[in-house]
């Protein structure tokens, strides 16, 4: 009877009773002397980094989870791994070895309860947290406490914060970005153009630009990579991109403009600074430090171009700001100071990996603020009516208690990629792709759920989500090829982007010299003129007219360029008539100034301005219209100091089309102004 009751209470008695801190100790195992020996042996080495300052927690794990094999009830032990755990990469790890070194021995080290509270907190146990961190104390010898009590208080706030985030997580899906990107090493920081058709992005794998260790993480340096999506959605296996960007010490990627032409790199130099290096061909030049109104003695992180490449975001800690770090802007060309943000989106605390949507008004950014749920979190703001708006946390499962940082999002809003640690990664850090509103998951039949056995019949249940819309970007992405009309032959050339209200060129990019590829980004909301242009070719011009609320849309136009002859034609695709009249409209300025100065620039140019229409309406009537039409455009150019004899007019009407008449978009193309070249 009394073993009976004995074995009574030893089941139903806590778990910290029956536990039992054990010493690595002759007189408990001096059974395995050598066992013994070698882990005290790793506890030692263990103990080399983790009582360095610094503390060097990632070196000492390996030692600390050798000796726990040998001995897995050592409170001690399974507190140190448990921090050492929290200064790594896989955070939410430590929790249960704090659980453990908690239960063997609850005065195990007097900051248990707030150790506790970062475990149950990194692994999304709200309200577990905010027990643990209301029963935290500082530890011996603090002299701060203001500060201990402050950050207790704002990590309590970030799992209020958390809990409600999570409550209402957001549809999207998380998905490994393959091996094409990712090795069993850190790969982190991703920049993609906009059509998502490249992406560049940091790695510490071996094989890096010298081959070179850092003495402090005993990691490989950091070195950028870049690969290219396949027609089927994956990466082809990524390339280093060699001595031209990545150099001995540490590289990493920050920013790419739209096109992909342009690369922001961080480099550990005055502090750490950040530079920019530039795309010929297939090579990428050395990179180029930027100037000292973005780069001070303090530490420059992060930065993003906009879409016109004019200005930048950049991150820094230089005195002044709000908080620990600030995100600034810039007019690259212009000789101002860097401008501070505002409270709006800066915070008392850090703000990191800023980045600005291609359509110039959408900027996210990482923050320790606002209401982050842990570390840094994603957040959007968008600028309008001349402010940002108040910063939205992009919510779970996107943001986690841990640090999200470095998020960048494709022109269509569809694809986000950040890095992060996750069960299903290669190894260690992996490059992530987030698909927001995507297709359904399909649909799981017959689900049977028999873990209760009280349950007369199973449970079956047809789980399919409801359908969402996808929220479009208000952007056009126009990209293409442009070539010598007659060798075929890609060629490098100069994209204006013109704003036909304004009359203004409002952004300039070049086409790849050895590819000939050009991508531009065009937020909705202005009447654009494309006008591409080479020394020795006539130019060639493009209209879209962008509604404000228009969606996104990607437009692949390639573009043959043609030498001035006699006999070739070009279309003047932003010269613009009132309806039903010959009245040249404002929007026209540009495109009739630009064929002012090839007269000017070619004296002994000679030309035919020819107007046309489409089949809708009588002929005769089409035809006087384009005659006058033409004639406007001479009257101009005349009225501009352009010697009349070198200038003819004529109307087609709808005699030369050059599409179907039998659809819209055909009628449009018909209706158009152009020139062809009778004498040079």
């Amino acid at each position: 009877m009394y073993k009976y009751l004995l074995a009574l209470l030893l089941l139903s008695a806590p778990a910290t009773l029956l536990a039992q801190d054990v010493e690595f100790s002759k007189d408990r195992f001096g059974n395995d002397k050598d066992g013994l020996k070698a882990a005290l042996k790793e506890i030692k080495l263990g103990d080399e980094s983790y009582d360095l300052d610094p503390p060097r927690y990632e070196q000492a794990l390996p030692h600390y989870l050798a000796a726990q094999k040998f001995n897995p009830n050592n409170a001690q032990l399974n507190f140190k791994i448990g921090e050492s755990y929290l200064h790594s990469g896989f955070k939410p790890r430590a929790l249960e070895y704090l659980q453990k070194a908690y239960q063997l021995n609850p005065d195990v080290d007097p900051r248990i309860h707030y150790a506790l509270g970062r475990g149950l907190h990194l692994n999304g146990k709200w309200d577990e947290a905010i027990a643990e961190y209301k029963r935290a104390t500082p530890a011996t010898g603090t002299k701060n406490t203001a500060a201990f009590t402050q950050d207790i208080q704002k990590k309590i706030r970030e799992c209020e914060n958390g809990r409600k985030l999570a409550a209402k997580p957001n549809r999207v899906f998380i998905d490994n970005a393959g091996p094409g990107v990712n090795s069993p090493y850190p790969e982190y920081g991703p920049v993609i153009t906009a059509d998502e058709s490249v992406i560049l992005f940091t790695s510490r794998r071996p094989g890096s630009t010298g081959d070179q260790k850092d003495p402090e993480t005993g990691g490989f340096m950091e070195d950028i990579y870049t690969s290219t999506r396949t027609t089927k959605g994956s990466w082809v296996d990524a390339r280093n991109l060699g001595e031209g960007v990545n150099t001995e010490g540490h590289d990493a990627t920050v920013g790419l403009s739209p096109d992909g032409q342009r690369l922001l790199v961080y480099m550990e130099d005055n502090g750490g600074d950040l530079h920019e290096a530039n795309l010929r061909g297939a090579e990428w030049r050395k990179p180029q430090k930027l100037g000292s109104r973005i780069n001070t003695r303090s530490h420059e992180s992060s930065a993003a171009y906009t879409p016109d490449g004019r200005s930048l975001y950049f991150v820094t800690d230089k005195e002044g700001g709000l908080g620990q770090r600030d995100i600034y802007k810039v007019e690259m060309e212009g000789r101002g100071p860097a401008q501070n943000l505002g409270s709006v989106i800066n915070t008392q605390y850090g703000e990191e990996g800023v980045f600005l949507h291609p359509d110039g008004k959408t900027m996210y950014f990482s923050s320790e603020g606002h209401n982050s749920m842990g570390g840094y979190d994603i957040f959007k703001s968008v600028y309008e009516n001349g402010k940002w708006s108040q910063p939205e946390n992009l919510g779970w499962p996107i943001n986690t208690p841990d640090d999200d940082v470095f998020f960048v999002i494709s022109a269509s809003g569809r694809h986000g990629y950040y890095s992060s640690f996750r069960d299903d990664g290669l190894g260690s850090k992996d490059i992530y792709q987030i698909t927001f509103l995507g297709p359904e998951k399909p649909p799981v039949l017959s689900q049977e759920d028999q873990l209760l056995a009280s349950r007369v019949q199973p449970v079956k249940e047809t789980l399919l989500a409801p359908p969402v819309a996808i929220v479009a970007a208000q952007v056009t992405i126009l990209k293409g090829i442009v070539t010598d009309e007659a060798s075929k032959q890609p060629i490098e050339a100069t994209i204006d982007v013109v704003d036909n209200s304004l009359n203004q060129t409002i952004a300039s990019f070049q086409s790849n010299e050895q590819s000939g590829r050009y991508l531009v980004s065009l937020p909705s909301g202005v009447n654009y003129g494309i006008v591409v242009r080479k020394d020795g070719y006539l130019f060639h011009s493009e209209n879209f007219d962008l509604p404000a609320k228009a969606a996104y849309s990607e437009v692949v136009k390639d573009i043959a360029l043609k030498k001035l002859d006699v006999g070739v034609k070009v279309v003047l695709n932003n010269i613009f008539f009132d309806f039903d009249k010959a009245t040249l409209r404002k929007e026209s300025t540009n495109e009739l100034e630009r064929l002012q100065k090839l007269l000017v620039e070619t004296p002994a140019l000679r030309l035919e301005i020819s107007g046309h229409t489409d089949n809708v309406g009588k002929a005769e009537y089409n035809k006087d219209l384009s005659q006058r039409r033409a004639k406007a455009v001479v009257d101009y150019l005349v009225a501009k100091g352009i010697d009349k004899s070198r200038l003819t007019f004529a109307g087609y009407g709808d005699t030369q089309p050059v599409a179907s008449n039998a659809s819209k978009t055909g009628r449009q193309l018909n209706r158009r102004t152009e020139f062809k070249v009778t004498g040079k």
